[in-house]
């Protein structure tokens, strides 16, 4: 299964990770035909300092390339480090809830703030446990630039539900409106920066993150500028639509593990764009000869599954609750998919 790049300024891609990895040869590089089929061309949004956003493919159309992905790709483990910055240390989460009434079952009201500890629903039970598990661990064999692992730690720290200038269902919505809907949070104190952060949005029926969702991506993460205490700053963000709008294409297709449906797929997308931002935070560090993050390199792909009490189906569990949620490339040995290190 693959995720390839969604590019918003493709000539500037190329370029970026050029000059940031330190490894040029053909073996290490992204293959130029490969990766251009996997691209589409968008201009520039005001205010973005992107080379590309990296999306998370529907499931129908990553269906049959799992070993396309996984296979080789550059490097003894089959994925290669290019230079680039890792969120060593742990990776922070944000959740922004971006709807008029909460989005999914036993999650924050509108227009409310808090901790994460206090998001109730299952995205946020998701969110709040997947750090310290054997599954978000397999990103411990991944390094910096320095050799040092990644820390197998997550801290779902708050949640915005923002219910101001929401969305219409169906409506398109840009990286330059995410970007500002982000600045106006923090101009507010809704949200407040860091910069290890990934601030993922969350949204509510058909609304169209990006302006590919359902029909080219389920989810994707990028980065943005933002201006705070009057300095501009890189953010992290991840475009997180309601992935069950679209059920042949955004999720597994399965009984739900905790007979959430909608979270239960949504907490399989999340995963997948928190894993690779944190060894893949501006593009520029983890992937294959063909783009490939370590994500990407095994979605939709699920291992050996078992069924839960209540019928659903399952492969791993996060905290106490069964989740069914794709394997994780480890960067060990020969490389592979697996759901636990």
């Amino acid at each position: 299964m693959s995720l390839s790049h969604r590019s918003l300024a493709a000539g500037a891609a190329l370029l970026a990770l050029a000059a940031c990895s330190p490894q040029t040869d053909a073996s290490t590089a992204p293959e130029s035909a490969t990766a251009a089929a996997g691209r589409t061309s968008s201009a520039s949004a005001p205010g973005l300092d992107v080379a590309a956003a990296h999306i998370m493919e529907l499931r129908t159309a990553a269906s049959g390339a799992s070993n396309a992905a996984g296979a080789g790709g550059g490097g003894g483990t089959g994925i290669v480090y290019h230079g680039g910055p890792v969120l060593q240390s742990g990776t922070g989460v944000v959740a922004i809830y971006w709807a008029a009434s909460p989005i999914y079952t036993g999650g924050p009201a509108a227009n409310t703030t808090g901790p994460g500890s206090a998001d109730g629903s299952l995205v946020g039970y998701f969110m709040s446990n997947l750090g310290g598990s054997p599954y978000f661990n397999i990103n411990s064999t991944y390094t910096d630039g320095a050799g040092t692992k990644i820390v197998n730690a997550v801290n779902y720290s708050a949640y915005w539900a923002n219910g101001n200038n929401v969305p219409a269902n169906g409506a398109s919505v840009s990286d330059a409106q995410m970007v500002a809907m982000l600045q106006a949070g923090l101009d507010a104190g809704s949200i407040t920066y860091s910069a290890g952060t990934l601030y993922a949005i969350f949204t509510a029926g058909t609304v169209n993150l990006g302006g590919g969702f359902g029909s080219k991506y389920c989810a994707y993460h990028t980065h943005g500028t933002v201006t705070v205490g009057g300095v501009a700053k890189n953010i992290l963000y991840a475009a997180m639509p309601y992935d069950f709008a679209y059920p042949s294409g955004c999720t597994a297709q399965k009984a739900s593990p905790n007979g959430d449906v909608a979270a239960d797929a949504e907490v399989n997308t999340l995963a997948h764009e928190i894993e690779e931002t944190t060894t893949d935070m501006m593009g520029n560090a983890w992937y294959d000869r063909r783009g490939y993050e370590n994500a990407d390199k095994c979605a939709w792909n699920w291992g050996a599954t078992y069924a839960t009490s209540n019928g659903g189906v399952a492969n791993m569990k996060i905290g106490a609750k069964d989740f069914l949620v794709q394997q994780n490339w480890v960067n060990a040995g020969s490389g592979g998919c697996v759901l636990k290190y």
